[in-house]
């Protein structure tokens, strides 16, 4: 009577002695076919242990210098045109346009009393980085030739792209600066405070502070740009609705 010959395709291949499973189909030397796919894990090595990478110091150092320059571009955009924006930026922007103190100071000065809270509500870490963050956003916004430029050489700088693009900096800087544990003080920091305590989003406190801070700018700046700098707090605010959630980023 014939032997039977099982076929090679439909042989299970050698045992994994720790799964007590076939580890695939072989051919008839016994040799795993390499023709079919290995199973692979899709969870990522650190969300199966449950590290959560921080960022060095040298990271935070850099995130701080690079948040405060882009956000101080963006500020300077707008104090080239007249505009404001929400948060104690805008206020320092307000106070600007009604006295002969420079923005800088302005800016500074503003968020002191925010850092009372910062220092209750987020610790001293936090409340650290976010006044190195004002002060050097401060100081790097009067050297942006923007306003210079414009008047020295009879330019004019376009209401709406300066106003956009400078909101959009200065929400693209902020988030950064969040992604490395810091804020530019003020309204920032009570959103944050409120996210993490009630988990209400960031962007969305920002936004309703927003508002407030640019109906107050009818006292002192003209209409249309007011209508304008609404409009530029929006982008600025969608900017960190979008891109700023709880749980979203783990290197904070």
């Amino acid at each position: 009577m014939p032997t039977a010959h099982p076929d090679p395709a439909t042989t299970p291949g050698p045992v994994d002695p720790t799964t007590s499973a076939p580890t695939g189909p072989t051919d008839p030397a016994g040799a795993t076919d390499p023709t079919q796919p290995t199973p692979r894990s899709s969870a990522s090595p650190y969300a199966e242990s449950g590290a959560v990478l921080r960022h060095s110091r040298t990271e935070d150092v850099f995130g701080l210098l690079t948040g405060a320059f882009i956000a101080s571009l963006g500020l300077s955009l707008l104090q080239a045109v007249d505009a404001v924006t929400g948060g104690t930026a805008g206020l320092a922007l307000l106070l600007s346009y009604a006295t002969p103190v420079p923005f800088g100071i302005l800016f500074f000065a503003v968020n002191l009393p925010f850092f009372l809270l910062a220092v209750r509500a987020k610790g001293w870490a936090f409340t650290l980085r976010s006044a190195a963050a004002v002060a050097l956003a401060a100081a790097l916004a009067s050297l942006h030739p923007f306003g210079r430029l414009a008047d020295g050489a009879g330019l004019a700088l376009d209401p709406v792209y300066a106003i956009v693009t400078g909101n959009l900096l200065a929400g693209v800087g902020l988030l950064i600066l969040f992604r490395h544990r810091a804020s530019l003080g003020g309204f920032n920091i009570l959103a944050l405070t409120l996210q993490e305590r009630l988990g209400w989003s960031a962007g969305l406190v920002q936004m309703g502070l927003d508002v407030a801070v640019v109906l107050l700018a009818l006292t002192v700046v003209a209409p249309v740009t007011v209508l304008l700098s609404a409009a530029g707090a929006v982008v600025l605010s969608l900017v960190l609705v979008l891109n700023h959630k709880p749980g979203r980023y783990l290197g904070t």
